[in-house]
């Protein structure tokens, strides 16, 4: 497996691959990887023939007072585990590799990335569009894949294929998650013992919404109050919202739930913001 850390390089690599005829499958991150980000590798080295795992943390993404200096990074222990996965090469680049002096082009998708995570990150999607769109162009992936935990990134990435008319296959992979339900994520590390213990809080209380959605509510209002009431018995749990919309236009959806239908929520537990989802219809 490479590890690179160049444009230049990464390109090179990836025109040799096309012209023998090999697929490639491009699995994009921030790092300090986990089992979530594993089962994506896995599943790109099943379909196609060659994998590559970027591995950036992209400052633009980022806010104020957001945590981008503390965010975790450890590319030795990355590299390994892509190693194990099934990854052919580790694209690594440096911020001022992916953005020279003077970048000041953004992609921006407009309503979509307005709602949920966009409300509280009002830059965040943005800056995730534009390294996406970066990405694609280094790689020039056949297919590139997603975690549904991220399930409004994945919408915004895939009407960013759409409208670009980008041509790469948008894969989007289930929600991985701890014994106890938690969603892996690489922010799980901030959380101290006590905050761990309650962070499944999140997903116990959408298992709520689902549950009463099974057995028949259809009201949107009903189903986030219960979600709510369910995070609200958490005394370290601060909501930051909870929503119900249409996936994957990512619409408020007001009255009764129908179609296909994504109930998501953020949580802080103590200072770390978790997410979490679930999609029905």
């Amino acid at each position: 497996m490479m590890i690179l850390n160049n444009i230049s390089d990464m390109r090179k690599i990836v025109d040799q691959w096309k012209k023998q005829g090999l697929t490639v499958g491009l699995v994009p991150t921030m790092g300090f990887l986990h089992e979530g980000h594993e089962s994506l590798i896995k599943r790109a080295a099943a379909e196609n023939d060659r994998v590559v795992v970027s591995i950036f943390v992209n400052p633009i993404q980022f806010g104020k007072n957001e945590d981008f200096s503390v965010y975790p990074r450890n590319i030795e222990r990355d590299s390994s585990i892509c190693q194990r996965a099934g990854a052919h090469a580790v694209f690594n680049p440096a911020a001022d590799e992916m953005y020279l002096d003077g970048f000041s082009t953004y992609i921006d998708v407009g309503d979509i990335s307005k709602e949920l995570c966009g409300k509280s990150r009002p830059i965040h999607f943005r800056g995730v569009c534009t390294v996406v769109a970066k990405l694609f162009n280094i790689v020039k992936p056949d297919r590139a894949y997603f975690g549904q935990k991220d399930a409004q990134q994945a919408a915004i990435i895939h009407k960013l294929i759409k409208d670009l008319n980008m041509d790469v296959e948008l894969v989007v992979c289930p929600i991985v998650r701890e014994s106890d339900g938690l969603a892996k994520s690489s922010r799980n590390v901030y959380l101290n013992p006590e905050e761990r213990k309650a962070a499944p809080v999140l997903h116990r209380a959408l298992c709520a919404g689902e549950s009463l959605i099974s057995s028949g509510q259809k009201d949107a209002e009903a189903v986030k109050k219960a979600i709510a009431d369910v995070i609200n018995t958490e005394p370290l749990a601060k909501i930051d919202y909870v929503d119900v919309v249409a996936f994957p236009e990512i619409k408020p959806v007001n009255g009764d739930i129908s179609g296909k239908t994504l109930v998501a929520t953020a949580v802080f537990i103590g200072k770390t913001r978790l997410i979490d989802n679930f999609i029905v219809g």
